[in-house]
């Protein structure tokens, strides 16, 4: 299947984009409280399905819980304890940028936590989410999949691209020898925690515009009927002359110019012409 070029997502993606507003209209109206986890290897494309989810909805309801490593506090701390921390009140949406599945994951490839930590997760985790379940915490668990030809890609690009190169650590140098080692440790953790109760589903990222357009596709249809009346919403006119605005203490600063025109303006004067 052809990548999907950046227009046609864009024409894909708008009518979802107006369905994602109506999921947090219906969140807001019911107080339900939504959870929706992002894992996947690095490169996968967690970021963008995040930030094309969270783009049009007001970030005081929807949050991104996208954990630093844990402090020397926290590392003594049972290991959920930091992500209840993060979980939805009444009316919000969670999006987390990486979960407490780290623990099946990063950590068990790169030797951060036991072998007996980790068993004791993955015998762990499916109580603890049948405990949010049962609690009225609506759950949902991504998996991002991607070749390692698309992953090598994509590290390239951040490596070429200054504004990307941020995204690069040592983890993401050393995950590119543990391909398989991070797929056997996907494999435990899905035969785990794959439950009746959370469910996990898996999403092609190696087209990852089609990714996000398949993942949000998947999230709204699996959600109750949102369908919520708008309430009216008193707008009367101003009754004056829209007003000018004025400034005593302090000025604005000068607007932005581009400087390639005030440089071509510069070029374009006759010789012996001074610079305005």
């Amino acid at each position: 299947m052809k990548r999907l070029k950046k227009s046609k997502f864009a024409k894909l993606y708008k009518p979802l984009e107006q369905d994602l507003v109506a999921m947090a209209r219906w969140v807001a109206k019911t107080g339900a409280r939504v959870v929706v986890l992002f894992e996947g290897r690095d490169t996968a494309g967690k970021g963008g399905s995040i930030q094309a989810i969270a783009g049009p909805l007001n970030p005081r309801q929807c949050h991104v819980a996208a954990l630093p490593r844990p402090t020397d506090a926290e590392k003594t701390q049972w290991y959920f304890q930091r992500y209840i921390a993060h979980l939805p009140s009444a009316g919000e949406i969670v999006l987390f940028d990486r979960s407490w599945y780290n623990r099946a994951g990063v950590e068990k490839v790169m030797d951060f936590a036991t072998p007996e930590q980790v068993a004791s997760f993955l015998k762990q985790v499916p109580a603890f989410e049948k405990l949010l379940i049962d609690d009225g915490i609506l759950l949902f668990k991504y998996w991002l999949c991607s070749d390692q030809e698309k992953q090598e890609d994509r590290f390239k690009e951040r490596l070429d691209d200054p504004l990307k190169r941020w995204k690069l650590s040592p983890i993401d140098t050393a995950a590119r020898q543990k391909y398989s080692e991070y797929t056997a440790a996907r494999e435990a953790m899905l035969a785990a925690t794959h439950t009746k109760a959370a469910p996990w589903t898996l999403v092609d990222f190696n087209d990852q515009r089609r990714g996000r357009l398949s993942l949000i596709r998947n999230l709204l249809d699996r959600l109750p009927d949102m369908t919520v009346a708008d309430e009216p919403f008193e707008f009367p006119p101003l009754g004056h002359e829209p007003l000018v605005e004025h400034y005593a203490a302090l000025k604005p600063i000068a607007p932005y110019h581009d400087p390639d025109k005030a440089k071509d303006n510069k070029s374009d004067k006759p010789k012996g012409q001074p610079a305005a």
